[in-house]
């Protein structure tokens, strides 16, 4: 598959086609790393962001109960 770097603002981009999007699981702004190996362009996911920070915030204000009680969740 085939693209080409295109002029944005004052920066460059790539079009990725949606199919490589689909497939990656990569939407409209999500949060990207870029990195160089040698000469190739490495495009990684970043992990959700603000999820320790929301977990803190739900349990200070209480709101981090279990939803099913302990006793019920089968281990295996």
């Amino acid at each position: 598959m085939k693209t080409s770097i295109i002029q944005i603002g004052n920066s460059k981009g790539l079009i990725l086609p949606s199919e490589i999007l689909r497939r990656l699981h990569l939407f409209l702004k999500t949060t990207v790393s870029v990195s160089v190996d040698g000469e190739k362009i490495i495009i990684k996911p970043e992990p959700r962001q603000g999820w320790a920070e929301a977990a803190r915030l739900m349990n200070e204000s209480g709101d981090d109960v279990l939803l099913i009680p302990a006793g019920l969740i089968s281990t295996g």
